[in-house]
């Protein structure tokens, strides 16, 4: 019997976490092959998620409620689930936004490709915007409304160090559905074959957050390893919702672990451009941008300058 455990990360939202656990409650798998644990991570909340959560664990005894002390970021986050799963002897672990609906066959169609593939690492599904949370909301027809693409497979445009999501705002019209390898996978839903974490290790925790998926399938392929794009298997996401969209947070994520991940990964010239760029941020960019670069170069990392206390966390 598989042990497949799915790690759920809540900070501050206790109501999209709930409503998540709901759709993984629905998920029509083999029970007699597969056996299914959530794990909850909260990230030191400072609301009431906590007393919203434990009651509705409640509904479920193969559940586990894990609280930090502090907020980890994604990566640390994730890492204690993921830490908690391995001990426990799982042969996949999911990584799921709270902020995301699954289909009811979305976990058997990733199990399909994991035990199909040999070289096996990890794999995303199609991911559409949860109705109501697309970018361009006047752009789509109403029938449109909930098949808005938002990940269909990772591509990192190494000219310019960026990792985009494929296919994003496009109407799904099938033009994605084929199963394949891609350049990365997506920590809004990533399933990964336990094995290779401890070759591979966990999410890297400097990153705090943002890159840090980029950064584990990138070893996972450097380690031989297949990360997979899997199409017949879909989930809804509430894009954004912990983080917010734009703004001085991820100003300054992004301009940092962008230098992280390009200094580790990018070809020679793409470094050599990335490097001048961040020297002109120093001089033109954003607050969060200056002080992004500044903490890249000083190796001031994980959560660096970035403020974690209660106001900070109550405008992110």
């Amino acid at each position: 019997m598989l042990k497949i455990f799915v790690v759920v990360l809540n900070w501050n939202r206790a109501d999209d976490t709930n409503a998540c656990l709901d759709s993984i409650e629905k998920l029509v798998i083999p029970r007699s092959k597969i056996h299914l644990e959530i794990v909850v991570v909260d990230n030191a909340s400072v609301t009431d998620s906590l007393i919203k959560i434990k009651k509705h664990l409640k509904k479920d005894l193969r559940s586990t409620l894990i609280v930090n002390k502090e907020n980890l970021g994604f990566a640390g986050g994730n890492n204690v689930g993921i830490t908690y799963s391995l001990n426990r002897g799982a042969d996949y672990i999911m990584v799921l936004n709270n902020d995301t609906r699954l289909a009811p066959t979305s976990l058997a169609k990733l199990v399909d490709v994991a035990e199909k593939y040999s070289d096996f690492g990890a794999a995303s599904p199609k991911i559409y915007f949860e109705k109501g949370y697309e970018f361009h909301k006047k752009r789509y027809k109403r029938e449109d409304l909930g098949k808005v693409i938002w990940y269909s497979g990772g591509e990192i445009d190494w000219g310019n160090v960026y990792g985009k999501t494929r296919g994003v705002d496009e109407v799904d019209g099938g033009q994605y559905d084929t199963m394949e390898k891609t350049d990365y996978a997506t920590g809004t839903c990533m399933f990964i074959r336990a094995k290779v974490l401890k070759d591979v290790g966990l999410f890297d925790e400097k990153y705090f957050m943002y890159y840090e998926d980029t950064d584990l399938s990138m070893r996972l392929i450097k380690s031989g390893y297949g990360v997979f794009y899997v199409p017949s298997s879909v989930i809804w996401h509430k894009v954004a919702q912990s983080s917010g969209i734009g703004g001085d947070l991820n100003d300054y994520f992004i301009t940092r672990n962008r230098l992280l991940f390009g200094i580790k990964y990018a070809p020679l010239r793409s470094k050599i451009a990335l490097i001048k760029e961040s020297l002109r941020f120093t001089i033109s960019g954003r607050k969060w941008q200056r002080t992004g670069v500044h903490d890249f170069y000083l190796r001031k990392l994980e959560r660096g300058s970035w403020p974690l206390a209660r106001k900070e966390n109550e405008k992110s």
